[in-house]
């Protein structure tokens, strides 16, 4: 580690970590379990350590790395919105395997459970890119018709939901049951302007969270209608799973809200800093980092602090992947 990282680490002061998730201390078998967050002005990825809450080491990238997710926790895919591009990580090395280049404004990723394909959002092109990770190229590409950005994959991998928008009048629904040829099914029209869309891990249901009001609504997604909506914190939203809660952040008010998965029924709300918009969730941990305050928070399955650390100026997206 440089001086200048060495510094940085040690000024982020992390809190202690608590106790150590079973399913985490299990899974580490030698390895290091990383938290991968965007340091987008600084054209670089934080590596944080999971187990010591700490930044482990820096990965060098092309300028503003926007979007981060993990694919098996072996390859993360990182988009590069306004250079059109996007680079896959090697998550054990840590390094920097391929560059995919041909995209307008790339934004998130949603990856197969088996590590092999991830599916890219491209808002300037309005299309869905097919990418095969182990090949390194993308190998097809559809139009949705909108300036598609957040994306989610049902547990079962036949179903895609795509907001065309930040507030998006529009939600596209995308057959991958053959994983390689997407393909347009048809499309969905929320109660409020969507901004991100989520497969909560059971029950065939989908969050979409709001970009213009204080709501999220619930959807059975077999059959495209509104179960229940919900109150929420300023838009706009994001959503992610872990058990039976679904994890809320409101970047704007600062907080992180764990509703009940089952009815939308309120657990918790824990303060986090002003900029905390994307969270993500793994091995026991919720993960929010802050494209404000440039900082990554670490909550455990019921939505406590357990640890915060600045990793950079601002820091937009986070992943989880198990380095050597």
């Amino acid at each position: 580690m440089h001086r200048r990282e060495f510094l940085l680490a040690a000024a982020a002061a992390p809190l202690a970590l608590g106790p150590v998730p079973r399913a985490l201390a299990a899974r580490t078998g030698g390895g290091t379990p990383l938290a991968l967050v965007t340091a987008d002005t600084e054209a670089r990825i934080a590596a944080v350590e999971l187990l010591g809450g700490r930044v482990h080491s820096f990965v060098e990238t092309l300028p503003g790395p926007r979007s981060i997710e993990a694919a098996a926790g072996e390859t993360a895919i990182v988009a590069h919105t306004d250079e059109g591009a996007v680079s896959l990580l090697d998550g054990v090395t840590l390094e920097v395997r391929r560059v995919l280049r041909g995209f307008g404004a790339p934004r998130y990723t949603a990856a197969r459970a088996d590590g092999r394909l991830a599916y890219v959002t491209d808002s300037a092109s309005g299309e869905l890119a097919v990418l095969d990770l182990r090949r390194g190229r993308v190998v097809h590409r559809i139009q949705l018709g909108g300036p598609a950005r957040h994306v989610t994959l049902d547990p079962t991998g036949r179903t895609l939901w795509v907001a065309l928008g930040s507030k998006a009048r529009t939600i596209a629904v995308v057959d991958v049951r053959d994983p390689r040829r997407a393909r347009l099914a048809h499309r969905v029209h929320p109660p409020f302007l969507a901004h991100d869309v989520g497969f909560s891990p059971v029950g065939g249901r989908v969050w979409v969270t709001s970009g213009d009001r204080e709501r999220i609504a619930v959807y059975d997604s077999r059959v495209g209608r509104v179960l229940f909506t919900l109150a929420a914190d300023a838009p706009p939203q994001h959503v992610t799973f872990a058990g039976g809660s679904a994890y809320v952040t409101s970047g704007d008010d600062g907080t992180l809200r764990v509703h009940a998965q089952r009815d939308g029924r309120l657990l918790r709300s824990t303060r986090v800093p002003v900029g905390s918009y994307n969270v993500q969730q793994g091995w026991g941990r919720i993960l929010t980092p802050s494209l404000e305050r440039g900082t990554l928070c670490i909550l455990d399955g019921r939505g406590r602090l357990v640890s915060s650390l600045r990793v950079a100026p601002s820091s937009h997206d986070a992943c989880f992947v198990m380095s050597r």
